[in-house]
């Protein structure tokens, strides 16, 4: 009798700008990495992270321009199969860099040996394409909960605790878009660009809370930006300009997983959670109790967080400026403060923070996701 088996790869990669894809050719070339393998890349550029920031935009046309020739594929095509999450903006000590991950499918007909424990699994699913009206509406959250659960079958996990992040590329509204809203009579969530970014993160994210349970009973429009109380501990949502639809990527531990990887995750109460950070870090095994001793290199695949300036204008009781800095961002502020609280643990600013938390952890902070090496022993 034979079972499916699934082999994951995690490779970072250091990128010099949006369209370098240096990196990843050469470690296609050498055999390191199997392009017909790619199942998912996901990537920070040193753009502003707004509804301008064409970096995004830029980094999947260069990826899926490069990449085609090596699956036989147009870029179009590329980008249909392959799904790419860029995240715009690496502010303070925040380096630009790509995860790929890759995935290959075996059957185990129980000559290979089985491995002890869950290992790393990943699934991609994507929604339809929403109309401009829908962004940031229930159709939005319905659509990423049935998604959801699709990339978890397409991972090969079966029970929602094993969900350890899940990564959404969502659209947001545009003055284009706002307007095709007008001209067929509807009225879209909002008529700003930039507050769009914040419904299409919400809606999203309470999609992934409904698919795992993280939320009981309905959840209505009213909800989105509003009800606080209800979000996802697992949940990191990006929107951008470049799309119509949601990507969603979805990670946890299977047992039908060979690979020597595992992930685990923390949610963060505030931008200044230290103690999450280590619990993430030790869930996988990567921090001791001294939590001043630097995480192993080699060990360490990368780290995935969420950052937000708190809405209610304070951090443990002391006042904030973010929300008030009309020079910059609030969410530019968020990521370079939990950039640099998570690169000060791991030894490394090559890690994937992405700003606006909406119903992603509680308020004002977010979750954390570790991805690790194994030691051989236990490999």
């Amino acid at each position: 009798m034979t079972a499916r088996a699934v082999s994951v790869d995690v490779v970072r990669i250091p990128t010099k700008g949006p369209g370098d894809v240096s990196g990843l050719i050469q470690l296609i070339e050498s055999g390191r990495i199997d392009p017909a393998s790619i199942l998912a890349v996901l990537g920070k550029t040193e753009g502003n992270g707004g509804v301008n920031d064409f970096t995004r935009e830029y980094a999947v046309s260069a990826l899926s321009v490069a990449l085609a020739p090596y699956v036989a594929l147009s870029p179009q095509r590329v980008e249909e199969r392959i799904a790419f999450v860029m995240s715009g903006g690496t502010e303070g000590v925040l380096s630009p860099h790509i995860t790929v991950f890759t995935r290959k499918l075996s059957e185990n007909d129980g000559s290979q040996p089985k491995m002890a424990g869950k290992r790393l699994c990943i699934g991609i699913a994507h929604t339809r394409d929403f109309l401009p009206e829908e962004i940031g509406r229930g159709a939005q959250l319905v659509e990423t909960e049935k998604a959801v659960a699709a990339a978890m079958a397409d991972a090969g996990i079966d029970d929602a605790s094993d969900v350890h992040f899940v990564q959404i590329k969502c659209p947001l509204l545009t003055s284009d878009r706002i307007e095709d809203a007008h001209g067929r009579g509807a009225r879209p969530v909002t008529y700003s660009a930039y507050g769009s970014m914040g419904y299409s993160r919400g809606a999203s994210a309470l999609g992934v809370a409904a698919a795992l349970g993280e939320v009981r009973g309905d959840v209505t429009d009213e909800d989105i930006l509003k009800n606080y109380d209800l979000f996802s501990s697992v949940a990191s949502t990006s929107a951008g300009i470049e799309l119509m639809h949601n990507v969603v990527i979805v990670m946890g531990n299977a047992r039908i997983a060979t690979s020597p990887f595992v992930i685990g995750h923390a949610v963060m109460r505030d931008s200044i959670d230290m103690a999450a950070v280590v619990d993430a870090l030790q869930s996988v095994g990567l921090q001791g109790k001294d939590a001043s001793a630097l995480v192993t290199p080699d060990r360490l695949v990368n780290i995935f967080a969420k950052a937000e300036a708190s809405p209610d204008g304070a951090v443990r009781g002391f006042r904030h400026t973010m929300l008030e800095d009309t020079d910059i961002s609030a969410t530019r502020h968020a990521r370079a403060a939990v950039g640099g609280l998570i690169s000060g643990l791991a030894g490394t600013g090559a890690v994937y923070v992405s700003g606006g938390a909406e119903h992603q952890g509680p308020p004002g902070g977010g979750p954390v996701a570790v991805i690790a090496r194994l030691l051989p022993a236990v490999c």
